[in-house]
Order: structure tokens, then C-alpha cells, then sequence
């Protein structure tokens, strides 16, 4: 069976549902939601095991009921425009309540019976009673969801240093643990400016080859070692991960370079 997963909303969470004909990638659709309906839009389609009848698998599948028609982008941009009226009454409400959070963006639901605030804090905050006032002003379902600096990023979008649209809008699904140690394996600079997004943190990008040159570093001696050569011994000054050499330098001072095996060579050897 082939399934669907859609993105709720423009920045919702992602759920499965069973695919109907005619539905494809990047299309638009709305969906049967845990309350009610919602839209979303497809960002893949999977293959996966029919779930048995009565099981929380197949319980756990949404339902597409239909295409965005014009009729229904209509009303998503008249929710999208009060959307905007909702946040401003919200973040009067915020400032009220003296509360240390900034307000980034609100969605509808589809259907009107939800409201979701997305907000950004250093820490947690008690929102309690100020979701209970806004549910008395609104009078639908008032949902308060702390994002952090990278989801903001991705709600705003933006050109990132590489020229091209954030990766967290045009594909990324989930944001991995990216770290400094990416960088030096792939012998970045370790400039905060250089290797940071707009975001601040750290690039998403650093995680995609960081497993190539993980794989590619093993066997090879660091900068600093000393190693045995054709010439003699001598300090390794500079080592290229992705060709698999080594420069080092020799006690007369001449520098000799070292070619290592490919991994798929070296398995062969062993």
C-alpha cells in the first residue's frame, strides 16, 4: 500500500495518510485531523505494509479527502489574513501577562476549530492562564507550541550563504544534531560566521558528507603525527581526506607525500 505524507498547515507536524489516486508530490490536499479537518501538502510518497484491521497502525492513518480546490485556497488565505489579526490580539495578551516569550507566527486549522501560536523562549514558560483567556476571546481550541531558533528559521525561510532557498523549507522533514565536530572533520573553517546559518546554529548542511569524510579520515594519521615514510621518518603537515593524502615533513626538511589506499582497495587486501 502507498501512503502520503503530508505536512500539516505551513508549518505543522507531518502524518501519514492512505494515498488516493490522482494525489502527488507538492500537491495540496485536506485531510481528516485528529479534530476535525486540516490541509497540508505532500512531501512524500512511501511504500509500507497494509496494517492490519483494528491495529494503532491502521488507526494512525489520516484520511486525504480531496485536492485544495479554489473554493478551499480561498478560505486558507482568509484564515492566513485573520491568522495575522489573532496574533497581534495574542501578543497584546502576552505583554499583559508579563511573560518572556516572543510570539513568531499563528495558523488556523483548515476548519477554523484550532489555533496554533508559535513562540520562541529561553526556557519553559507558564502560558496556563493566558490560554484561557485567549480560548474566551476566540472561543476555539487554543494550542501554544515553543519552537526553537531553527523552526523560525524555516517558518521565515531565507537565501542561505550558498545562495539558495534554507534547506529546512525546501526539503528538510526533521532538523539532525549537527556539531562542531563535523566541521573539523571536514577541515572547516572554525569561524562561528562561516559555518553558522541564519538561524545562528550551526549549518544543517555540515551533517550531509560528514559520514563520507567520517569514513574516508579512517586509517589516515592526523596532522601533528609522526609517521613512517619512503624517506625516513618525518611530521605529517597536511593531510586531504577526500584524496586519501598526507603530506609530511622529513627531518632534513624536504616534505614527502603519501598516498593512501582507497577503503574498497584495503578491504580487498585484507
Amino acid at each position: 500500500m502507498k501512503v502520503a505524507l503530508v505536512r500539516l498547515r505551513e508549518s505543522g507536524q507531518v502524518v501519514t495518510c492512505k494515498l488516493e489516486e490522482g494525489v502527488n508530490i507538492s500537491d495540496y490536499v485536506i485531510v481528516e485531523a485528529d479534530r476535525g479537518t486540516d490541509y497540508g501538502e505532500v512531501v512524500e510518497i512511501n511504500e509500507a505494509e497494509v496494517p492490519a484491521k483494528g491495529s494503532s497502525g491502521e488507526a494512525s492513518l489520516k484520511t486525504i479527502l480531496r485536492k485544495v480546490s479554489p473554493e478551499d485556497q480561498k478560505h486558507i488565505k482568509e484564515n492566513v489574513q485573520d491568522a495575522r489579526e489573532s496574533m497581534r490580539q495574542c501578543s497584546r495578551k502576552v505583554g499583559e501577562y508579563k511573560l518572556a516569550m516572543k510570539l513568531v507566527d499563528a495558523e488556523y486549522s483548515f476548519d477554523r476549530k484550532k489555533i496554533v501560536f508559535y513562540f520562541t523562549a529561553d526556557g519553559r514558560v507558564d502560558f496556563r492562564e493566558l490560554v484561557k483567556d485567549l480560548a474566551k476571546v476566540f472561543k476555539i481550541r487554543i494550542e501554544m507550541r515553543q519552537i526553537g531558533v531553527r523552526d523560525e528559521a524555516k517558518l521565515f525561510g531565507g537565501i542561505g550563504p550558498c545562495g539558495q532557498a534554507l534547506c529546512c523549507v525546501r526539503f528538510l522533514k526533521n532538523f539532525e544534531p549537527v556539531n562542531m565536530k563535523m566541521a573539523k572533520t571536514q577541515r572547516l573553517p572554525l569561524n562561528s560566521g562561516k559555518i553558522s546559518g541564519i538561524c545562528g546554529r550551526l549549518m544543517c548542511c555540515l551533517f550531509y558528507e560528514f559520514k563520507t569524510y567520517k569514513d574516508l579520515a579512517k586509517g589516515l594519521p592526523k596532522e601533528g603525527d609522526v609517521i613512517e615514510t619512503s624517506q625516513g621518518k618525518g611530521k605529517v603537515v597536511s593531510v586531504n581526506i577526500l584524496k586519501r593524502t598526507v603530506y609530511a615533513e622529513l627531518e632534513d626538511g624536504r616534505t614527502d607525500k603519501i598516498v593512501y589506499l582507497d577503503s574498497v582497495e584495503e578491504k580487498k587486501q585484507e
